[in-house]
């Protein structure tokens, strides 16, 4: 059987899908302890905030250390580091009872983010993948995360209202580890061929580092990291502040969500379900149209929704579109980014160039976070945290452009 024809869904993206799964959906929950956290120890928003953007800033720097990890001991040797890890800083910031002691197993908890997710997950599902169907396979993984964060904040929700929040972070780090018994259905290709004689990952890195077009396709992704980060740590703790209240005979009290607490939970699971749908389709898309212009469109339509939203009254129906919407766009250029890396520039060591790419996306999360507490410690809302997203984003639909999309010339 040729590639072309092998089977769409195999026991490899599967159980890459179910790995991506269960870390997205404990990633997705952080927001939710924004305000249990906060309101125990009498911290400030920034606090809190500031643990949330290190661990996004420790799964940026560990992208692509887990990348070259996997690409020089074996994909399974990445995982298993990297779920440890995860493990690991849940269970010590379960226990952790200061904010430096939180912010620094934060940096555990981002490199445990950082080999059981995208850099190492998606380099595994490109090889694997015929190249016909590669950019529909990445978008299929992609969504995978995205049904974790559909999960993960309800559930968390959930258990906060049996158990502290404390007792939680445990769970979720059992969680991480047991999920690893699908380990062993992943035994695709360990690494791709090399393209010519002499290729190497300096070579290859280096030749990357000097293009224009991957410097345009870094910087570009920084205003996703900052929208997503923005949003994921402090869009539930918004809602519960400033959304209006929930009619106590409307659908939504119908459906038990009588809290604007549990709505900003909701709101979260909301923008990953809608996500499934849009990653797929960005993988399909991506497979027929030019990467560059879809991600370009991806950028303005982020751009305009975030600006509707902030300048209409907040009401828990405006919640919910706006949910869906960025929903539909929320992880839509990780396949159409990460294609873009495996197109220009190969796919032997893409996961370490989708790494060093993916470490600006965190930089982003890095500032959507922190500012989002800094700023609402000194004005109060997160109003102004709101604009600068919406000018990030609007940069990044430029920025997508000028890029060149034929493959690089490889040197010899």
């Amino acid at each position: 059987m040729t590639a072309a024809k092998s089977p769409l869904l195999t026991p490899l993206l599967v159980a890459s899908c179910l790995i991506l799964m269960v870390g997205f959906a404990i990633r997705a929950t952080f927001g939710i302890f924004q305000i249990p956290i906060a309101e125990q120890f009498g911290w400030p928003r920034a606090e809190f905030s500031l643990a949330i953007a290190i661990q996004n800033l420790a799964w940026g720097f560990g992208q692509p250390i887990f990348g070259a990890i996997a690409e020089r001991f074996g994909d399974r040797k990445a995982i298993v580091l990297g779920a440890i890890l995860y493990a690991l800083g849940l269970t010590l910031s379960a226990f952790a009872v200061t904010p430096g002691a939180h912010q620094m197993l934060n940096i555990l908890i981002g490199f445990g983010i950082a080999g059981t997710g995208f850099g190492v997950i998606l380099a595994i599902v490109g090889r694997a993948a015929s190249p016909e169907r590669r950019s529909l396979t990445l978008g299929i993984a992609t969504a995978a995360g995205s049904a974790g964060q559909f999960f993960g904040p309800p559930a968390a929700e959930a258990l906060l209202g049996v158990m502290p929040w404390s007792s939680v972070f445990l769970v979720f780090a059992a969680a991480i580890l047991v999920v690893l018994v699908v380990l062993p259905l992943i035994s695709g290709p360990s690494r791709a061929p090399v393209a010519v004689p002499g290729e190497s990952m300096g070579k290859i890195v280096g030749q990357a580092l000097r293009d224009p077009s991957f410097l345009l396709i870094f910087v570009g992704f920084f205003s996703c990291g900052y929208q997503l980060g923005f949003i994921t740590a402090h869009f539930p703790a918004f809602v519960t502040e400033v959304c209006s209240p929930i009619p106590a005979n409307g659908v939504l009290a119908g459906l038990g969500i009588t809290t604007t607490s549990a709505l900003g939970a909701v709101a979260i699971a909301v923008i990953g379900l809608a996500n499934v749908g849009g990653t797929i389709a960005a993988g399909a898309l991506g497979a027929r149209y030019q990467k560059k212009y879809l991600l370009a469109q991806v950028y303005l339509a982020r751009t305009i929704v975030a600006a509707a939203f902030i300048l209409a009254p907040m009401t828990p129906a405006s919640v919910l579109l706006f949910s869906a919407l960025m929903g539909s766009l929320w992880l839509a250029t990780v396949p159409l980014t990460s294609g873009l890396v495996a197109q220009i520039w190969g796919l032997r060591y893409m996961g370490t160039l989708y790494g060093i790419v993916f470490f600006s996306h965190q930089l982003g999360g890095f500032m959507g976070i922190w500012l989002g507490g800094r700023l609402y410690d000194l004005y109060g809302n997160y109003t102004l945290v709101w604009w600068i997203g919406v000018g990030v984003g609007a940069f990044s639909a430029l920025v997508h452009l000028p890029i060149r999309e034929r493959p690089a010339a490889l040197p010899a």
